[in-house]
């Protein structure tokens, strides 16, 4: 393949054992690759986070095309497991493996070659800026939002945004993403009063309460899907009480529900349900309940327009598939990019992410160099 090789900087990313937050070298050698090629390359560092911006072109001169993606995978679990060394990058008949391969340093691999081909063999009348974190798979306090905080600071900017993340269910091409759905954990402590089960009138059972109180929010429909959105889904994901044995009545209990969100709520107004549905729980038993929530995500959708038709036209011209566009999915960077400018994502196939033996075919590497390049020509034509 002519221009950059994009498998090569992969299997390079690859072999840095990157597990968030750790960088292992990662990002280094990209702000190599882009300095040389003309970029203007600082590290924006925070809380222990290590982040690179990179622009080729002036600042403020013309329209700027960006993109995103991240370094730092999630861990391995057990080595053992893997029939191919995590970090080894090797590739047998026509696929590598090692962690990271498809979320998302093929993609990371992808866009950067795709950019430093693009500027050095018809530099446009604008500006490419690169966003890349060391802070997705983790928190993701300190990578992509610490970036955007460093560019509103530096006058820095982005007309249009495409995050790298692998996005195809299937097949190359299959699948653009949007939008994606908010996201949302709420932990809840019951606390009664112990006792002895044969004595229960002397004691205030937490557990029924809980039960209640799960059963009342799995069993509420938050909504019937939206235009762009499948139904808002609301997940049990513990229930707990840690007690071992039978004649005690435990003091307290604990559960926790993810609930994942469409654009008919809010993190707030998800609380605000919450926190009636405890108290009218608390006040029909006489419990104590202490409710903790965490807000990951609110959802948003970058409406069908200009750029995702961009993108499906390049992917279309690419793959020969014309690409559904979809808010499914769990979160992602563009939570964030989305209050900057208009963003979708579109990347591999990622039926292997996360999972022993991750894997990608060489071939959807070059094919995605080949979409993103295209539509820095088609943006900048």
């Amino acid at each position: 393949m002519p221009g950059t090789d994009p498998v090569d900087l992969t299997a390079r990313l690859v072999r840095c054992a990157s597990v968030t937050p750790a960088d292992d070298g990662a990002l280094e050698i990209i702000n190599e690759m882009l300095s040389r090629a003309g970029f203007d390359c600082v590290w924006v560092e925070r809380g222990g986070i290590r982040n690179l911006f990179a622009r080729w072109g002036r600042k403020g001169n013309g329209k700027a095309f960006g993109f995103n993606g991240h370094t730092d995978v999630v861990p391995v679990g057990n080595s053992d497991d893997w029939t191919m060394p995590p970090f080894g990058a090797e590739i047998r008949d026509g696929i590598m493996y090692g962690r990271g391969t498809t979320d998302m340093k093929s993609g990371v691999a992808a866009f950067v070659t795709a950019a430093i081909d693009f500027v050095q063999a018809a530099p446009p009348d604008g500006s490419v800026v690169l966003t890349i974190t060391g802070d997705e798979e983790g928190e993701s306090v300190d990578g992509t939002a610490a970036l955007l905080d460093h560019m509103a600071a530096q006058g820095e900017r982005m007309d249009v945004c495409l995050v790298g993340e692998p996005t195809c269910p299937e097949r190359m091409g299959d699948m653009i993403k949007i939008g994606r759905r908010g996201s949302m954990t709420a932990w809840f402590e019951v606390i009664g009063t112990q006792g002895h089960s044969a004595y229960p009138h002397r004691a205030n059972n937490p557990l029924p309460a809980m039960m209640r109180l799960m059963d009342r929010l799995a069993s509420h429909t938050l909504d019937a899907g939206t235009d762009h959105f499948d139904p808002s889904t609301l997940a049990i994901v513990t229930v707990d009480t840690g007690n071992p044995v039978t004649n005690v009545i435990p003091r307290s209990c604990s559960a926790a529900v993810n609930i994942r969100f469409n654009d008919r709520h809010s993190g707030a107004s998800l609380t605000e349900w919450l926190e009636n549905e405890v108290s009218q729980v608390r006040d029909a038993y006489g419990v104590e309940i202490k409710l903790r929530i965490k807000v990951s995500g609110e959802s948003f959708i970058t409406p069908p327009g200009a750029l995702s038709a961009l993108v499906s036209a390049a992917v279309e011209a690419e793959t020969g598939v014309k690409p559904e566009l979809s808010t499914t999915g769990g979160t992602s960077d563009a939570r964030f990019i989305k209050a900057h400018c208009p963003v979708v994502e579109f990347g591999l196939v990622g039926q292997s992410m996360h999972q022993v033996d991750e894997h990608v075919a060489i071939e959807q590497i070059h094919q995605l160099k080949a979409i993103y390049g295209r539509i820095l020509r088609d943006y900048f034509a």
